[in-house]
Formats: structure tokens, sequence, C-alpha cells
């Protein structure tokens, strides 16, 4: 069995604990976000969606994201000046870079920021529970 599908599967069942049934329609679109490289809006997941399944509108998407995201398993960015985006909550601990001009959206990570920022919470007294860090940026033209 497939990584992808194993995830998908392992995220299904977090829904079915909590009571969330998974239609075809929120299993499509949960398959979008698994399998997603980006992190799309959810008119992007509308449009990916109906090719999957026709049927799937985009109240469905938002109703789908809503429900999701109550269980715990997407998490919403809102960015400056754009959309909300979503991805799937288990993908592993990444900060992100923003394009401003074109709106793309980065993923990156840095043990140096990591070790920087706990760092800073252990001067103040503090340990570093977790964090969120989004650098909004202007592609270089040299």
């Amino acid at each position: 069995m497939s990584q992808s599908k194993n995830r998908i599967e392992e995220l299904e069942g977090i829904l079915r604990e909590g009571g969330v049934r998974v239609t075809r329609q929120r299993a499509a679109i949960l398959k979008i976000l698994a399998e997603a490289a980006d992190h799309p809006d959810a008119s992007e997941l509308h449009r990916r969606a109906k090719e999957i399944d026709a049927t799937v509108s985009l109240s469905t998407v938002y109703r789908t994201l809503s429900a999701l995201e109550q269980q715990g398993v997407v998490q919403r960015h809102a960015f400056e000046n754009a959309t909300a985006r979503f991805e799937t909550a288990d993908a592993p601990h990444h900060d992100h870079l923003i394009d401003i001009e074109t709106g793309a959206v980065i993923e990156f990570r840095s043990d140096k920021i990591e070790q920087l920022q706990a760092e800073i919470a252990a001067e103040l007294g503090y340990d570093l529970v977790r964090h969120r860090l989004e650098l909004y940026c202007r592609k270089r033209k040299d």
C-alpha cells in the first residue's frame, strides 16, 4: 500500500473517530489535501475536486474544510492579503516564505531558526511549545 494511501486512510480514521462521515466528496477533498505539494485555497480545492467528482460544490468544500479543521486534520493559514490556504495538520514542522508579488507559498525548515527560537524562549524563562513563522518576501531582481 502506498504511503499516500496509508496517510489518507489515517486521516479518514480520525474523522470517523470524531463522528464525521467520510462521504465520497469529503474523501476526494481529503485526498487532494493529503497529496498536495502546495497550500490550496477553497477555490483551488473546489477546482481540483471537480476533476475527481463533478458533484462537489464550493459549499461542500467549505463545509468539509470546517469539519476537517474542527477534527484537527487540516490547518488553516491566513497569510496576509490572501484567502485562507490549507494543508494537512500532520505535515512535519516547517515555516513559510510568502512571495508578496505572486502569492506563492514556499515551505522551508531551518535548524538555525529552530535553535534560535528555543534559545530566546529559554533566555526569557520559557520552554518553546510551538511556533509559527511566516516570512513575507519579494524576489530579488539581481
